[in-house]
């Protein structure tokens, strides 16, 4: 793929590092954006043979290389004690604190992501990474978003009000703590990750639907869903990496670390922004979004 270009590898990583944590699909982008620009952009997508592995979609992993680096940053304190909780666990054979059982809520919810990937990945890229396919999954995502806060609501209006003085909004009852969770409750949310398999679907976005159909605030079901997202981005990622020493890579090392780079500064300004965001407002704007452009793309691509 030595055609790409390095303005193309900035606005490639630019898209990954927001898209991957914006709930919109980034793998969705990455196909329907370069088939809308056409041309030498569309190529990037279709160069390549799909059994082996095409150029672009080792670039990709790169992209997601940078995107769980920067995961890992933001969250370096979190981390460092939900590893420590764990070790702790092992050594104790107890779970006593809420970071100790929220390490092990993060083990329980990426084993399901991680063998279905591990099976399903390869086969499910073939055969709907296309922009049709895309579009439709785009939509799809989008109908995912809206019912998930339809339902969320229908929820908040069948609990009872929360204590005077709690912190709630007129759609968001008083919520269930992040430590609440059960171990069934985690490994589905962790499996519905798996849809993000299919380019299209967004794994932040079914991720925080799942969480918030548990009960959880939207604060806490994004936090959930980037710290799911890390180990799984961050092992699929280095286990592809060895391709872009081989023939994928050749000829694009340079655009490979420049386009890493801007994935990692844009996904690092994304989650501090969704961070805050989603401290007071809900994933509507984003199922509206999909919406728009998975049926505009339906049509352009039909």
């Amino acid at each position: 793929m030595s055609a790409l270009t390095y303005p193309q590898s900035i606005v490639l990583g630019a898209l990954q590092g927001v898209t991957e944590l914006f709930p919109i699909s980034s793998l969705g982008h990455s196909v329907l954006l370069p088939a809308w620009l056409g041309g030498s952009w569309e190529a990037l997508v279709t160069e390549g043979d799909s059994d082996s592995g095409t150029p672009f979609l080792a670039f990709i992993v790169a992209l997601h290389v940078a995107t769980a680096v920067a995961l890992l940053i933001y969250y370096v304190r979190d981390w460092v004690a939900i590893i420590g909780a764990f070790v702790t666990t092992v050594r104790t054979r107890s779970i006593t604190t809420s970071t100790e059982r929220l390490a092990w809520l993060i083990v329980v919810a990426t084993i399901p992501v991680g063998v279905l990937g591990l099976l399903l990945e390869h086969p499910l890229r073939t055969l709907f990474a296309t922009p049709l396919a895309a579009a439709i999954f785009l939509t799809v995502n989008g109908v995912v978003l809206a019912a998930g806060e339809v339902l969320r609501r229908r929820a908040a209006a069948a609990v009872e009000p929360a204590a005077v003085g709690a912190h709630t909004l007129p759609d968001r009852p008083s919520e269930r703590p992040l430590g609440d969770l059960n171990y069934r409750e985690a490994a589905g949310i962790g499996a519905i990750q798996s849809l993000a398999l299919l380019a299209g679907i967004s794994r932040s976005g079914v991720t925080m639907v799942g969480g918030l159909l548990r009960g959880l605030s939207h604060e806490d079901a994004a936090k959930f869903a980037f710290l799911l997202a890390t180990p799984v981005i961050l092992a699929a990622g280095v286990l592809k990496l060895p391709t872009l020493a081989g023939p994928q890579g050749e000829g694009m090392h340079g655009q490979i670390l420049v386009g890493a780079l801007v994935a990692g500064v844009a996904a690092y300004l994304s989650v501090k922004f969704l961070t805050r965001y989603f401290a007071t407002r809900t994933l509507t704007p984003f199922a509206v979004y999909c919406l728009v452009v998975g049926v505009l793309s339906i049509i352009r691509f039909a």
